[in-house]
């Protein structure tokens, strides 16, 4: 006599992969990546390290970016 089939319900494993599919891990992996990238360059760049001020070079702002929207002032002759 043979065996019946197996019950797909039952504890014991059959070996069969039955979890998640593997597109769904290596995605996942990939996301928790570039997650974790982002959360690391926000770390180490720091406050500051965005915006248009740091386009400009110290050396012709006097070591200070001006506030944006103002005009430049005209030094008197």
């Amino acid at each position: 006599m043979s065996d019946p089939p197996p019950d797909p319900d039952s504890a014991e494993d059959t070996g069969g992969d039955t979890g998640t599919p593997r597109w769904v891990k290596v995605f996942g992996i990939i996301a928790l990546v570039v997650v974790l990238l982002f959360i690391i360059l926000m770390l180490t760049r720091g406050p500051g390290g965005h915006g248009s001020g740091r386009h400009i070079s110290s050396s012709t702002t006097g070591g200070q970016a001006p506030p944006s929207g103002a005009e430049p002032r005209l030094q008197p002759s």
